[in-house]
């Protein structure tokens, strides 16, 4: 068969993401402060772009009800729709996105106790900018700054270049990461003089700090302490036997009766295991909730935290300005695709705010016992059934709730924590979710009688009681999860707490 060229013609169809969408599915996904900067990085790309007053959007419900803002779109509108709408949509003024005259910012400071808002600070109304305290936060000094500074007291020369070299090597908990041998050989000193400066490292503040292991963290507290005796130190040497709650043979191995064992391990349970974590360990980083919650006369209030966001609007007049004086087509299309980026990100900030409410809205619906009776109260959940309820896909709804916080009474807590499997009702009814399942767990275990510790086959009979239907592997799983022994574990526990008290 001879090769030769040739042309065809084939049809196809393909689905390809525009700019424009690709950036209403990223801003779907950024919190709060991720938009913020997203949003100051535009404004200085974009000349047409413009940081207004800052908006409040809230939607509030009569009669106990929940509702949307009116006519409020969703997000899969915005993403199917194009740039070739009318400019007068896209151009946000900041009188037509009002939902409700009684929002959480404009309240009278009634819930500023219960959420932490100050509705005069929120908005632009009160005649000044909110007082920035994150410049009044001071720095906070890291652990290893801190034993620096007290070595830098005690020790100088080549005893001070090997003591840094130490420190650097211990971690945010206070324990030494480093093998001695290793490095006195990488700094080529002897391996007594690194022993001996660790000794006077040890000595810093806090006690315990540079420690090898656990025993030997003790050992420095117990010794700071003046409690390190021989009994101590072979009760130190056998942890592995405390931890198990061999009683009778620590006795023996210590040489103690009752009374003073129980003293011996009292004192050890006043050490801290991790003594660097007093000192520093980095700026904590504090949660800025992205929508609040709050019921005031049987009414659910649903506003985004619009103090975080800057309004965003198209400067016109500055566009005029431009477009008289641009004369060369280039000019001309770059002044047009600056005013359709601009209108676009307008109208899918604005967006998605308002998907932001719709979601948080279905959400209250769904989980209001939650928000009214506790976490005891908790229904499953899944992001389908809401994305059915509010009409919209369930990818949206995942972009929406991730890396996004909701503040109410109860707390703070991620969107995605109202989203849960759910356990089959015993009875027959409305099944439950696995974190009220974890909640009951949890009550039964703390209210137990310590001289009835409770088994995973009980507290399978119990849970049954109250309706749950699950098996003993899902307990002892869900146990597990909430940090909580077995039973062997807490009756050991139990008994060493009673005979300490």
């Amino acid at each position: 068969m001879a090769l030769a060229p040739r042309l065809d013609l084939r049809q196809s169809q393909s689905l390809v993401m525009t700019p424009q969408l690709q950036q209403a599915i990223k801003l779907l996904t950024l919190s709060n402060l991720e938009l913020e900067s997203f949003i100051s990085d535009e404004v200085e790309k974009n000349p047409l772009l413009d940081t207004g007053e800052i908006s409040t959007e809230s939607g509030e419900a009569p009669d106990g009800e929940i509702l949307s803002e009116p006519g409020a779109q969703g997000s899969d509108e915005i993403l199917s729709s194009g740039p070739s709408e009318s400019e007068s949509t896209l151009d946000m003024q900041g009188d037509t996105d009002s939902f409700s005259s009684n929002s959480l910012s404009e309240s009278d400071g009634a819930l500023d106790g219960q959420l932490g808002l100050n509705g005069a600070s929120s908005g632009s109304a009160a005649g000044g900018e909110a007082p920035d305290f994150e410049n009044m936060l001071t720095v906070e000094i890291t652990l290893t700054d801190h034993l620096m500074d007290q070595a830098g007291a005690v020790l100088s020369g080549m005893d001070l270049f090997v003591a840094q070299h130490i420190i650097d090597q211990i971690d945010e908990c206070g324990y030494l990461q480093a093998d001695l041998l290793e490095l006195a050989q990488r700094l080529n000193v002897g391996l007594v003089d690194v022993e001996r400066i660790l000794g006077v490292v040890q000595t810093l503040d806090p006690v315990g700090v540079g420690a090898r292991d656990l025993a030997e963290c003790l050992v420095l507290q117990a010794e700071d302490a003046d409690r390190y005796d021989p009994a101590m130190a072979r009760l130190i040497d056998n942890l592995d036997l405390l931890a198990k709650g061999a009683l009778p043979q620590l006795k023996r191995i210590c040489g103690v009766d009752d009374e003073d064992l129980m003293d011996m391990i009292s004192e050890l349970r006043n050490y801290d295991p991790k003594p660097g974590c007093k000192i520093g360990g980095g700026a904590v980083q504090s949660v800025v909730p992205d929508v609040f919650i709050a019921e005031r006369a049987n009414r659910w209030i649903i506003e985004v935290n619009s103090a975080t966001l800057p309004k965003v609007l198209v400067n016109r007049s500055y566009y005029s300005e431009l477009k008289d004086g641009a004369q060369d087509k280039q000019s001309k299309e770059w002044l047009n695709e600056c005013l359709a980026d601009a209108n676009w990100l307008v109208k899918a900030l604005d967006q998605r705010q308002r998907t932001i409410v719709k979601v948080a809205t279905e959400i209250v619906k769904q989980q209001e016992e939650f928000f009214r009776k506790g976490v005891a109260h908790l229904r499953p959940l899944t992001l389908k059934n809401v994305a059915e309820q509010i009409e919209m896909h369930e990818s949206t709804v995942s972009r929406v709730t991730s890396n996004k916080y909701l503040s109410c009474s109860r707390g703070t807590f991620e969107l995605k924590y109202f989203f849960t499997s759910g356990i089959q009702s015993s009875t027959g009814g409305e099944a439950a979710s696995a974190e009220a399942v974890k909640s009951h767990i949890k009550s039964l275990i703390d209210n137990e009688d310590p001289k009835k510790i409770l088994s995973d086959d009980k507290l399978v009979a119990l849970l049954k009681d109250r309706g749950f239907d699950i098996a003993r592997r899902t307990v002892a799983k869900y146990r597990e999860a909430l940090g909580m022994g077995s039973s062997v574990q807490r009756r050991r526990q139990k008994a060493l707490e009673g005979k300490a008290a």
